[in-house]
């Protein structure tokens, strides 16, 4: 099963030139999950050439301005842009309000439903299910209420073998196959056991979002085991200080939580504009955790 986290943004709250806010597309086979709306969203998903009619679900963890400053514009161009896809957006209590204020005051009409879900920042909480995953709330340490995303896949049905069929197979037994179960066709008096005609399916993926955040390891056993983390690193260890009055964490923290969980992955993000290199913060990551990436603008990463 594709599981790809598309950057879109990696910067934090003050703008530089060549890093924009955070923003992210979480795609899992035909579906994609926006994750955080930073100013000019919509312009990175164009550049990606991202087909808007492919994400129906966006994820904000909070209400700071570089993690959804970019949703106004975005959606009133989908909508001046024909979109008929109904969307949820799923935000913690203030952004349906705002919302609704701007879009009254410009007059705006979208030609779309938008199903707003308040999120629980305090525990984890189950926010969504589709055919293919179930999202959860991560309880997040911020200024303001903040929640992070865990994405788990569910495991994919057995793949059907085609060459091991016979002809003129009963295409309404393909279903079965796919669901594992052995058949008997009444009809025929033929029986079909399914380890003939299939094989295993992909096993469940893992993926945790985990914006902007203090230090904290309340988090670490529902993330346990998990296939890939995104987790905001914006200082170094020279301005532990700074991360703790702002309650934000290091690159050596994040690779902590990463390592205490068993993760897989580690992506690394939302870097302060005092950094013009970001050396320092991916060496003092890997120390602690190897497997350790800096998210990359326009960079498509496999879990």
């Amino acid at each position: 099963m594709n599981f790809d986290f598309l950057v879109l943004g990696t910067g934090s709250a003050t703008p530089v030139v060549n890093r924009h806010p955070s923003a992210f597309l979480l795609s899992i086979e035909n579906e994609s999950f926006l994750i955080d709306c930073g100013e000019g969203t919509q312009y990175r998903l164009l550049e990606q050439k991202v087909k808007s009619s492919r994400i129906r679900h966006i994820f904000i963890s909070h209400l700071h301005g570089d993690h959804y400053f970019g949703l106004v514009g975005l959606l009133s161009s989908w909508s001046m842009n024909q979109r008929k896809e109904d969307l949820t957006i799923f935000a913690p209590r203030g952004l349906d309000e705002i919302l609704t204020t701007q879009f009254k005051h410009s007059d705006t009409r979208l030609h779309y439903k938008i199903n707003f879900v308040e999120t629980d920042t305090e525990n984890a909480f189950h926010l969504l299910e589709t055919n293919l995953v179930t999202v959860e709330t991560i309880p997040l340490h911020h200024r303001i209420p903040c929640c992070g995303f865990l994405f788990r896949s569910k495991a994919c049905k057995r793949k059907i073998v085609a060459e091991n069929l016979p002809a003129n197979f009963p295409i309404p037994y393909l279903k079965m196959l796919k669901d594992g179960l052995d058949i008997y066709d009444e009809l025929s008096g033929i029986s079909y056991k399914n380890e003939d005609y299939t094989i295993a399916g992909g096993t469940s993926k893992s993926f945790a979002y985990c914006s902007d955040t203090a230090y904290n390891e309340l988090k670490i056993n529902q993330l346990q085991n998990i296939d890939g983390i995104y987790h905001e690193a914006t200082f170094t260890d020279s301005e532990l200080k700074r991360a703790e009055q702002t309650n934000h964490s290091t690159a050596r923290q994040a690779a902590m939580i990463a390592q205490k969980t068993n993760a897989k992955q580690l992506i690394i993000g939302h870097y302060s504009s005092r950094y013009k290199s970001l050396d320092t913060h991916i060496s003092e990551a890997q120390e602690v955790f190897e497997n350790t990436f800096l998210a990359e603008e326009g960079k498509t990463y496999k879990i």
